[in-house]
């Protein structure tokens, strides 16, 4: 083969690597997220799209722990919302993230049920006879279901409920059990039962206190810090514009 015929190669070879390097950077922005920002999140990629037309989002939403272990397994996610900071810090842990872990909100639970007034229920009403199906988030992987848990130990219910409980592959399944009629009551995250569709039966918030805090991370995973509009997004995240959409649908913002 001649030095021409093998220049020829290796300059065909460069030009597929920089092509491919440039679809990978300039492919759809793929954001993970936590099942308890199906609402509050749509509206902000919404509000995002406004002021950037052009730009392409893929949102897939699950439970966070299902979610982190896709992202080991190979998953191309540029952006990760969990419920909770746990599951970012085990990426960074991995050396799979571009950037720190950081806390965008502190969510809540209740709760919620469309057939009954749970906004007259408690936690130690959830042991009555009268309730026969609680849904949960399945506690194994989703942040909302480990906390229903820890509420509901701390109110010492937990023994009593447990041949109720039906368990949701995360917290938004769990929000579509009670609905469809498979659970009586459920309980839920707060910025799910803000939702307008759901908002219309009322809800019981549950303190804080008897469950460990739902803090809420971020992070740009190793292939989104080829993106630039993963950075752009991860920025508009901590805008008062986005911060009001997430107090509209419960989320505490941190200071």
């Amino acid at each position: 083969m001649s030095v021409f015929a093998r220049s020829g190669q290796l300059i065909a070879l460069l030009v597929l690597v920089l092509f491919t390097t440039h679809l990978h950077a300039s492919g759809p922005l793929r954001i993970a997220a936590a099942s308890d920002l199906r609402y509050a999140l749509d509206d902000i990629v919404d509000l995002y799209r406004v002021a950037n037309p052009d730009a392409a989002i893929e949102v897939i939403y699950g439970s966070s722990g299902k979610m982190t272990t896709q992202i080991i397994n190979g998953a191309p996610y540029d952006l990760f919302f969990s419920a909770d900071i746990s599951f970012p810090e085990r990426l960074k842990a991995e050396g799979l993230t571009s950037t720190e872990p950081s806390v965008y909100a502190l969510g809540r639970i209740v709760i919620w049920s469309n057939t009954v007034n749970a906004a007259d229920l408690t936690l130690e009403d959830l042991a009555s006879d009268a309730i026969s199906r609680i849904a949960i988030a399945q506690p194994a992987h989703a942040p909302y279901g480990l906390r229903a848990k820890e509420a509901m130990q701390s109110a010492g219910v937990w023994d009593a409920v447990q041949r109720k409980l039906v368990f949701g592959e995360n917290i938004a399944h769990t929000a579509q059990m009670v609905e469809s009629g498979a659970a009586q009551v459920g309980i839920i995250a707060l910025s799910l039962a803000r939702f307008p569709d759901l908002a219309t039966h009322g809800h019981h918030l549950i303190d804080n206190a008897l469950h460990n805090p739902l803090t809420q991370g971020y992070v740009v995973t190793k292939r989104g810090g080829d993106k630039p509009e993963a950075m752009a997004f991860a920025a508009f995240m901590a805008t008062g514009q986005a911060h009001d959409i997430m107090t509209r649908y419960g989320f505490v913002m941190p200071e």
